[in-house]
């Protein structure tokens, strides 16, 4: 997922915010033609928002897959490489561990 959109999916959620506090200032004191361009703008931007985040979860589930598979790939491609990669981190938690 790139920096722009993550910045763009920012943005959806704030302009969201902000509708949803214009309506609940319009409510207050007012109801009619007003509360309901404010309801069809808000769900319109809501609906961009749950678009962007379906997409974005999306792009973040294959980007995860991607690295699982290439983790995968290195270990069957290095196994003992993998198992001293592994014992080298243990050994560096238990000495810090230890030292509490």
């Amino acid at each position: 997922m790139t920096d722009v959109n993550r910045d763009k999916l920012v943005a959806d959620f704030k302009v969201v915010v902000a509708d949803a506090e214009e309506i609940l200032r319009a409510t207050a004191g007012q109801a009619g033609e007003k509360m309901g361009e404010l309801r069809a703008k808000l769900q319109d931007h809501l609906t961009s928002a749950r678009h962007s985040l379906a997409e974005a979860q999306a792009a973040v589930v294959e980007r995860t897959k991607e690295v699982a598979r290439a983790t995968d790939d290195y270990v069957h491609d290095n196994p003992w490489r993998s198992i001293g990669i592994a014992a080298g981190i243990g050994f560096i938690i238990g000495l810090l561990i230890g030292r509490r």
